[in-house]
This record gives structure tokens, C-alpha cells and sequence, in this order.
């Protein structure tokens, strides 16, 4: 007599199926792998072999849920092609990393923390000037690399964060924002090089699931920004498998049998994306040499990348983290260098929550602490990186691009055995530096924090609860930073800028300064500012100034009010005199008034625009704009 199992085995004998791996497959999957393509087929094996088979385990007998089977091998598919290494490597990391988070590893154990060195730039001073100029002659060679995975509704906005206006004043978006940065610093480096050469600077967006059509339409819609398509390129990062258990068994979906849940890996999958799409090589090939990583929503960062990228070049740094001036215990990871008892030593970025209890066991008995200048002597990380590309290149052959991971269970209780809902591997695209030789020239370079940090990242509710003195991460508070450095950089060019009023928006107490804003074009680096800035010059605290133009000059100008110019490339403006009207008002709108749009509720405020002075020269010329 012939029992269903042994019907079964040759049943799949007869398509060629055999091996000792379909014994331990479930009879749910071994009645279905007929349905299943020769390469599908391999991945059953693969998913029994690593002890998955409870994925099977609710799967109907062959014509029910045909296609949904075949989708989910579809899934497997592409979830095992997406990670270096496969699914197998995947689950063995998960395996590894789950172990040593049970058994309580701290992953610093015997590395003992340093302050490493690198460059502290103050703004306006001369090394700063001089860095920044470098960092313009250099920008032709360099790509840009913009992390944009994530969507607003952290920040109580449901659209894509870079659609977010930056400022209200101009209602800019931070994707227009860094394109023009990049154009102007495109167009900066190429006149200075004045070889012929019209070189263009390659953009690549690392865009998810839940941003990449999105981002997509919006270049598509304001086409690109006047960026050249060719330009761009977008590289869509999959999300990875979530897990069950400390045996690292894959979850399932819970709106779905047949789907394997699944969570983002973390913003490191950019080194891996960059790797596996070939675009380093062609980048290569087209004469660039660094490479600059940086986040979704600050809209500072330009201030500071030129010279930043001046110092990579100037100091030959393989690995440059942009940092900010850090308050002892603040929650911003530091720059840091471990050494190993065996001799092993990296430069890297420690989280805040880790950085302190690791220098206390280390010989530091009190812990993260300010130093003499009233700041910790661990630089604040902000995830800004500049890579020089041949070494970066070198290490991702080796790596494949993969970035050390660690993955953060939630227990249920001390036991460490269960968790309270599934979790995944991550990785952070800081962490490159982890797999770097101790040769490798890993250092960061400081900026001024109001020049250089301001994200956007919290909404009005969890921003009002932030504890009185420390930073809110708002589009509130994003905005105030940027007219707060445009007034700065003014007042350091020799304008008498009016000093801030406090305002209350949104229950967060901020500073509210001359809302003053310019396109990169026309102050691109501080110099830029200081030659087409002269006499004497004021700005009151109610007034407003949009600069769109690179040849417009400020000439003893005196402002109490709203002034907007805008020229032509081709067309030289002078504005100088005295310019008073009633301005724009900043009046208070409440975050829980949903007529609002959701771009000024989360603000907490919206611009009244009452009365202005408003000049525009398309034409090629000079002109004279004095009231």
C-alpha cells in the first residue's frame, strides 16, 4: 500500500525535485512545489533549510490561493536579491546579533573611547574663508547623495518631507532648496576652473517604497528643479524581513498569510545601493572624487558644505563627518575613537544613551561631561558625510556595501526570550567608518551649530514637550534657524542686523529674527556675501528680504519693512536707500485647526503679507532700485 507522503515524494520526483530537503519541508509546501518555478523551487529549499518552514504552515492544498503562493515566492525573491549576501546571510546575522542581545553583549566591550582629532572651524575667521573657497573648487568633483526614505507624518504632515517648505517667506521646499545649492555650487566651481569644462554635478536620491513615486512626480512636475534629468538618478531602497523570535524565524504578515511582514532597514542601505547599481564606477570614470552623503530635512546644511568639503580636500580626509559643537548628555550621537585591547582602533559615531555609561567604565568617572569650553569634547554628530570615492570604492568591493548591523528587540519581560512585536536588522549609514582600516584617514570638522544644523523632524506636540533650552527639531524651529544664520551672516558682512524677538508658536518659545532669505546664487559662501554687501546697512526685526538674483548688491540700505528683488543672470542691480512700508506680518494659527493646511499648522504661525516693495529685472543691464 502507497501512503500519501510516499505518493507525494514521487509526485515531485517526477519534475525533477528530489533531495533529503523535501523530508523536512511541511506536506502543505510539498504538495505545492509543483506549482513553483525551477528558481522558486530553490528558494523553498533555502527557506527549509534554514528553518522556516513554519511560513508554510497555513497553506491551502494546490488550487487554492495559487496566485497569492506564487506571490509570496515573488516577495522571498526580492527580499533575498535586495540584501548582500541573500536571505541566508541575513538570517544567520540575525541569529548572531539576537544571540548576543539576549545574552546582554554591550558592543563596545573592550574598545575604550578617545577624543579624536579633526578640524573646529569658527565662521568668518580666515581659515574658514579659505576652506570654504577650496571647497568651491572642488564641488565639480564631487556627487551629492541625498538620504530620502521617510515620510512627513512624524512631523504631522502627510506628504513627502522634501516637498516640505523649508521657510514660509518663499515657501521653498528642501528638495528645490538643495538642487539650487547644487546648481550654484555647480556653477561657482566651473567659473573658477575656467578650463572649458562645463562639468555637471551627479544627484542621486535614495527614495523607499513609501517615497520613490511620490519624489518622482514632484521632480517630474517642476521639471527637476531646472537640474538636467540626466543628472539625477534614483536608487529605491527594499525593505528587509521582520522577525519573530530569538531563532530568528522570518513573521509573518498579520493581514496576510502569504507575506512575510516587513520593516526599513535603516539609511545605511545607501552604500549598498550605490555598490550594486554601478553608479560609483560611472561617477569614476566621469572624473569625481568625493562623495557627500546628507539627510531629508535640514535646511542649513549647504551653509556649511563647502567648507567642509574644503577640508577633506585640503586635509586628505578619506572620511569627514560634519559635526556641531555638542552640550554634555545632549541626545545627538559623538565622534569618537575606540581602541580595542587587541590594537584595533576606529573613528565613529557613539549614541548618546551609550556614549556616557562607555566613558564612565572606561577611566572617565564622570561620564559625558562638558570640558573647559563649556561643550563636551565629543563632537555632535549630524549625519552629514564626505567620502573621498577611490577609497570608498576600494571598501565596498570588499563589503559588497553591507554596513555593520544591530538589531533592537523590544522583550517582554527579563527572560530576553519573547518579544513584544517583531523586529528587524538596521544599519545606519554612519557606520561606514566601522569596517575601515586603522591607515584609513577617518576625522570630522566642527561648524558653528546655527550654521550649520537645524533638522526637521518632530511635530508641534512632541516639539512643545521638549524641556525649555534644548533644540525642538520642528518646521517651527527649522524655520526660525534659517532667517536666525541669514541675519548672522549679514551682521558678520558689517549690516546692522536688529536683534530677535520671543514668540510663542505652537507652545515652543523661539526666537524670531528679520525673516531674511536669499538663493544660493547669490551668497553661495561668505565672501560671495561680503563683496555685494556695502555701506552702511540696517535691518529691523518686522522687516523681510528675498534676495533672487546673483548680481544684485545691497548698498546702504536701510529696511523697515518688506523688500523682494529678483534679476536676471544677465542683469546687475543695485539696491541701496531707505525702504519702509508695513511689511509682512507673522500672525498665530492654531495646530489643531484642520481648515489650515497642514504646511503652516505645523508652524504654528502664517505670513500676513500686507505691504511690500517688490522690484524684478529680466532684462540684461544695470539698474538702480533706490526708493
Amino acid at each position: 500500500m502507497t501512503s500519501a507522503s510516499d505518493s507525494t515524494a514521487e509526485e515531485l520526483s517526477k519534475l525533477g525535485i528530489n533531495g533529503e530537503w523535501t523530508a523536512k519541508a511541511p506536506p502543505s509546501l510539498q504538495k505545492n512545489l509543483q506549482l513553483l518555478s525551477p528558481d522558486q523551487v530553490e528558494l523553498a529549499k533555502m527557506l527549509v533549510d534554514m528553518g522556516q518552514t513554519h511560513l508554510f504552515d497555513h497553506w491551502a492544498d494546490p488550487g487554492t490561493d495559487d496566485e497569492e503562493k506564487k506571490a509570496f515566492f515573488s516577495q522571498v525573491t526580492k527580499l533575498d536579491h535586495s540584501y548582500p549576501g541573500g536571505l541566508v546571510s541575513y538570517i544567520k546575522n540575525a541569529r548572531e546579533l539576537l544571540a548576543n542581545s539576549k545574552a546582554g553583549k554591550n558592543p563596545f566591550d573592550g574598545f575604550t573611547p578617545s577624543v579624536p582629532s579633526g578640524e573646529v572651524l569658527k565662521f568668518g575667521e580666515d581659515n574658514f574663508l579659505n576652506f570654504e573657497v577650496e571647497g568651491v573648487k572642488e564641488a565639480r568633483r564631487a556627487a551629492f547623495v541625498l538620504v530620502a526614505g521617510g515620510l512627513g507624518e512624524r512631523l504631522g504632515y502627510n506628504g513627502i518631507k522634501v516637498a516640505l517648505p523649508a521657510e514660509t517667506t518663499t515657501w521653498t521646499c528642501f528638495l528645490l532648496q538643495y538642487i539650487e545649492s547644487i546648481l550654484a555650487l555647480q556653477e561657482a566651481s566651473n567659473r573658477i576652473a575656467r578650463d572649458g569644462c562645463q562639468r555637471e554635478i551627479p544627484f542621486a536620491i535614495m527614495t523607499s517604497d513609501d517615497t520613490h513615486t511620490r519624489i518622482l512626480q514632484l521632480l517630474e512636475s517642476k521639471n527637476y528643479f531646472g537640474m538636467k534629468q540626466s543628472q539625477v538618478t534614483l536608487l529605491k531602497q527594499e525593505k528587509v524581513a521582520c522577525l519573530d523570535d530569538n531563532d530568528a524565524r522570518l513573521a509573518q504578515d498579520p493581514q496576510n498569510k502569504y507575506r512575510i511582514q516587513t520593516k526599513p532597514h535603516g539609511h545605511g542601505d545607501v552604500h549598498s545601493l550605490l555598490y550594486s547599481s554601478g553608479i560609483l564606477d560611472i561617477w569614476h570614470a566621469g572624473g569625481i572624487k568625493w562623495v557627500l552623503f546628507f539627510q531629508d530635512t535640514n535646511g542649513l546644511l549647504f551653509k556649511a558644505i563647502p567648507a567642509s568639503l574644503g577640508v577633506s580636500s585640503i586635509r586628505q580626509f578619506h572620511v569627514n563627518s560634519l559635526a556641531v559643537p555638542r552640550r554634555a548628555k545632549e541626545a545627538m550621537g559623538g565622534i569618537t575613537r575606540l581602541t580595542h585591547a587587541d590594537g584595533r582602533s576606529m573613528v565613529i559615531n557613539v549614541e548618546y544613551n551609550q556614549l556616557d555609561p562607555l566613558l564612565r567604565s572606561s577611566g572617565y568617572p564622570d561620564g559625558d561631561a562638558n570640558c573647559e569650553t563649556g561643550y563636551s569634547p565629543f563632537p555632535g554628530n549630524i549625519n552629514q558625510l564626505i567620502l573621498e570615492l577611490d577609497p570608498y570604492i576600494e571598501e565596498l568591493r570588499k563589503t559588497g556595501g553591507a554596513i555593520k548591523e544591530f538589531i533592537n528587540p523590544k522583550y517582554k519581560d527579563a527572560s530576553r526570550t519573547s518579544f513584544k512585536s517583531s523586529t528587524r536588522l538596521e544599519c545606519m549609514m554612519q557606520d561606514y567608518p566601522k569596517t575601515l582600516p586603522p591607515t584609513a584617514r577617518v576625522r570630522f570638522t566642527v561648524m558653528d551649530k546655527w550654521l550649520a544644523y537645524a533638522p526637521v523632524k518632530n511635530n508641534p506636540e512632541d516639539a512643545a514637550k521638549v524641556p525649555k533650552g534644548n533644540p525642538y527639531h520642528s518646521a517651527t524651529s527649522g524655520e526660525m534657524a534659517i532667517y536666525r544664520a541669514n541675519s548672522l551672516i549679514l551682521r558678520e558682512a558689517g549690516v546692522k542686523v536688529d536683534d530677535p524677538v520671543i514668540q510663542v508658536f505652537n507652545g515652543q518659545e523661539v526666537e524670531v529674527w528679520p525673516r531674511i532669505v536669499w538663493k544660493p546664487k547669490w551668497g553661495l559662501i561668505f565672501s560671495h556675501v561680503k563683496k555685494k554687501v556695502s555701506g552702511s546697512c540696517s535691518i529691523t526685526q518686522k522687516s523681510s528680504m528675498v534676495i533672487d538674483g546673483n548680481g544684485i548688491f545691497i548698498h546702504s540700505l536701510s529696511l523697515d519693512g518688506t523688500l523682494l528683488v529678483k534679476s536676471s543672470d544677465e542683469a546687475e542691480v543695485k539696491v541701496e536707500g531707505k525702504v519702509q512700508n508695513k511689511g509682512w506680518a507673522m500672525e498665530k494659527v492654531d495646530y489643531k485647526d484642520t481648515s489650515v493646511p497642514e504646511e503652516i499648522r505645523i508652524r504654528g504661525f502664517r505670513i500676513n503679507k500686507l505691504e511690500q516693495l517688490e522690484a524684478t529685472h529680466n532684462e540684461s543691464g544695470k539698474f538702480s532700485l533706490k526708493p
